[in-house]
């Protein structure tokens, strides 16, 4: 009650304090985003964006894609613009490379990549090896893409990872997104991008929420092709991985932080062309190199890492040789122990850790 009756003897001069002080705001919580619907933002935005931009592929129209990645998007452009094809991989890869060279930008959906194998001749002889081979007169501006690598319960003929396999073609960017931001942002740059890009994205990380930063959120943004990102600081040593695995390296990273091992996460983002440098910077740093990924260990992305950090002046800095957790050597089984074996575990991240860092 007195410091009522001061405040109103005290006049205009109080009460002017008073308005002009500013109550503590709390900064705004962070944007929730799965996977799924990031996608969707970027084929709206630049569906939005460009004309000449379309989908095409089975179920993404009426249906809203097998995944639902296309939903809502055929009811506001139309046929024109979101096309259901019949099942027939070969046939709707054949017309959106012919379109993607006529002047228009297709996005053509796999419904897994496994079914890609159906159209690989036009990925590859019609898509990829076309500006070449038009001494640079004829561009083909086309998306690849759909779920890539292992899923859960699908077995030996659903589960493969196509990384190695386009990345090994000159002509082809190849893009594996981890995160809602890296599926957004890439998915954007490869729709603009004037070549053709291969977009493996992952089943399982579809209904993964992830914070998208304001300037994710943006009509605007869009990710570098070729650049990696790294996920979490470390000095002690390096793991490289991408998509799904990228998770499981970070999870790897938290339980050895707590037994004194500095992990430094890299996310390539793109498999060709691959951020070489880097991968360099951090081995430098650290001195050891473990690579991650789902796919089989012949021939694959942490053979060509391999191969890189061993011809670069990286090679120098390694004090262990560097190790591969990979897919296991055999096709996808059926049965969930089996296939939990023949995909990488967090359990085999550290052990690879331990075993580089000669710490087991």
């Amino acid at each position: 009650m007195a410091a009522l009756r001061r405040l109103l003897c005290g006049g205009k001069s109080h009460v002017s304090v008073l308005l002009r002080r500013e109550f503590h705001r709390s900064s705004p919580a962070a944007l929730q985003v799965n996977v799924r619907d990031a996608l969707n933002q970027a084929l709206d935005e630049e569906i939005e964006r460009d004309e000449r931009v379309f989908l095409l592929g089975e179920e993404v129209a009426q249906y809203d894609g097998a995944y639902k990645v296309s939903r809502g998007l055929w009811k506001k452009y139309g046929d024109k613009r979101i096309m259901d094809t019949p099942i027939s991989e070969m046939g709707f890869a054949g017309i959106a490379v012919g379109a993607a060279m006529a002047g228009l930008r297709p996005i053509c959906e796999f419904m897994t990549f496994n079914f890609s194998m159906q159209a690989i001749d036009q990925v590859i002889n019609s898509a990829a090896k076309t500006y070449y081979m038009s001494a640079g007169r004829v561009s083909v501006p086309i998306v690849f893409r759909g779920p890539n690598g292992a899923s859960a319960g699908v077995a030996a003929q659903h589960s493969q990872c196509f990384a190695a396999w386009y990345a090994h073609c000159p002509g082809l960017k190849v893009l594996s997104p981890w995160s809602a931001e890296d599926a957004k942002g890439l998915l954007k740059a490869a729709i603009r991008d004037d070549n053709p890009v291969v977009m493996l994205e992952n089943e399982l990380m579809y209904g993964v929420p992830f914070e998208l930063s304001e300037e994710a959120q943006s009509k605007d943004f869009v990710i570098p092709i070729g650049k990696a990102k790294i996920e979490r600081q470390g000095s002690q040593i390096t793991l490289v991985s991408h998509s799904r695995s990228v998770g499981h390296c970070l999870e790897a990273a938290s339980v050895l932080a707590k037994e004194g091992i500095d992990c430094e996460v890299i996310n390539l983002r793109t498999i060709r062309p691959m951020d070489t440098e880097t991968i360099e910077a951090s081995v430098t740093k650290t001195n050891h190199l473990v690579t991650v990924e789902g796919g089989w260990p012949q021939f694959g992305v942490g053979a060509e890492i391999c191969a890189k950090i061993m011809e670069g002046p990286a090679f120098n800095y390694l004090d262990a040789p560097v190790f591969r957790v990979t897919g296991a050597d055999v096709p996808m089984p059926y049965a969930k122990i089996l296939e939990d074996n023949c995909i990488p575990q967090v359990k085999d991240i550290i052990f690879a850790v331990k075993k580089t860092l000669n710490v087991i």
